[in-house]
């Protein structure tokens, strides 16, 4: 392996040839500068792996330096050193992103330990950037990402379904990105050019759902004040995405299953049917054979729908995609909140890849999106990351109460202790106490509790 190269930047010689000789002795390549200025013609291309810089020197100091690095490239390391350590000055480096702060006499076997913790940031900086090329190639579709077999079969059915015009049903878990899937069924279709437009059946009132899936005339129905054009309209030539399915209130079941098979729509209050070129995809995070054997999905409507079925796996059976969506997270959200984060540690990764994840992709990026602003700059450590995550590392958490509390009292502190520890996440909170999610729900509604 090719040593690292690291710069010294101090103005007193004999500090220079020790530094250098000590640095040397650890296996990196030195090189050495009296000043900034012979620093900056060091630093020209092939500039050194990392920087350590006295803070205190003639010209300019090096703090100024950090800034014209950080400047050039954000992801140089650069290490500061000064006889005049003071918490300002250490507060004010490491905001100009500053690997790390060290007085004089300096110690050296912390500063070799640093050293190394640098080298192999480094190292892991240049492997994700060989993940984020492998990113472009062979690990993802669209904005699918993943190289794991799973979503391998994932993209061969994709393209074979966007090949075609068939309805699909797309199955899996809340999280797993079923819309993102039939965006990807659309932008790789004929279709491409025209709308994509998607409905969740479960978050519109049952009382407007109809008017939102086939519009509707002025002065159909109180509060109708203008003419509206329904989901069907709108994607016309294109495909609608209908998200939830199993949840669509059982009596328009029939009329959309007629709306599928005609190819036709009469606005409500309207007399006067309009055709439409529209293709459909449904999704649901439940078994639809079960919701079809419950009563709450019509048969004849799922078998319309099902001619083909997609299943999106779980993020837990691919773990091994997670540190390549950990990575493409971490650069979306550091670009979109201007901050200089390059990665995630490999302990904080360790940490990310053992968790279950019950909230699949959607929970991933959402932990990831607060470390990244948790750590605003250099790596997200396991610091970073929420504690629910951190603390079924070490097999959970409990919680005690007195003897004679009443059972309904002891039900609602379980429930609520567990949220607590799972993020809040209700599907994960029944799945560990062994009961229906709607369980979860309606108790927290007895409590009064949101």
């Amino acid at each position: 392996m090719e040593a690292m190269k690291v710069l010294v930047v101090d103005d007193e010689p004999a500090l220079r040839e020790v530094l250098s000789m000590r640095i040397e002795s650890w296996g990196y390549e030195v090189a050495t500068a009296a000043h900034v200025g012979e620093a900056k013609r060091l630093l020209r291309e092939p500039g050194p792996d990392i920087v350590i810089s006295d803070v205190v020197m003639p010209e300019a100091s090096g703090l100024e330096l950090l800034k014209l690095l950080k400047a050039e490239d954000p992801s140089k390391p650069v290490i500061l050193v000064t006889a005049h350590g003071s918490i300002d000055a250490a507060v004010e480096a490491m905001k100009e992103g500053a690997e790390d702060f060290l007085t004089k006499p300096l110690d050296y076997t912390k500063l070799h330990a640093l050293l190394e913790r640098t080298a192999a940031d480094l190292r892991r900086q240049k492997e994700l950037e060989q993940m984020e090329g492998s990113l472009e190639s062979e690990a993802r579709l669209g904005a699918m990402i993943g190289a794991s077999q799973p979503m391998r079969e994932l993209y061969t059915t994709v393209q074979v379904l966007a090949a075609s015009d068939a309805s699909a049903l797309i199955t899996g878990e809340s999280g797993t990105g079923k819309e993102l899937i039939a965006r990807m069924i659309h932008e790789l279709s004929s279709r491409r050019d025209a709308p994509f437009v998607a409905i969740n059946s479960a978050a519109i009132p049952e009382g407007l759902i109809e008017s939102e899936l086939f519009g509707h005339e002025k002065g159909a129905f109180t509060g109708a004040v203008r003419t509206r054009a329904g989901c069907f309209e709108q994607a016309d030539g294109g495909t609608l995405f209908l998200d939830e399915i199993t949840e669509m209130p059982l009596a328009l079941q029939p009329k959309l299953l007629r709306i599928l098979e005609d190819g036709r729509v009469r606005r409500l209050g309207g007399g006067k049917e309009m055709s439409f070129d529209v293709r459909v995809l449904a999704a649901t995070n439940r078994s639809p054979l079960d919701a079809v054997k419950e009563g709450v999905l019509r048969e004849d409507l799922f078998y319309r729908l099902n001619v083909f079925e997609v299943r999106a796996p779980a993020l837990r059976e691919r773990a091994g995609d997670i540190p390549l969506l950990a990575h493409h997270f971490v650069r979306e959200f550091s670009a979109k909140h201007q901050m200089s984060v390059v990665g995630i540690r490999d302990e904080a990764c360790g940490v990310l890849e053992r968790y279950p994840w019950p909230g699949n992709v959607r929970e991933l990026r959402n932990v990831v999106e607060r470390a990244v602003i948790l750590a605003r700059t250099g790596w997200v450590e396991e610091s970073h990351l929420p504690p629910y995550l951190r603390g079924q590392q070490n097999g959970g958490a409990s919680f005690t109460v007195p003897l004679g509390t009443p059972a309904a009292e002891v039900e609602k502190a379980l429930i609520l202790r567990t949220l607590e520890f799972v993020g809040n996440n209700k599907s994960e909170t029944a799945r560990r106490l062994g009961v229906d999610v709607k369980t979860i729900r309606s108790t927290l509604k007895a409590y009064g509790i949101s």
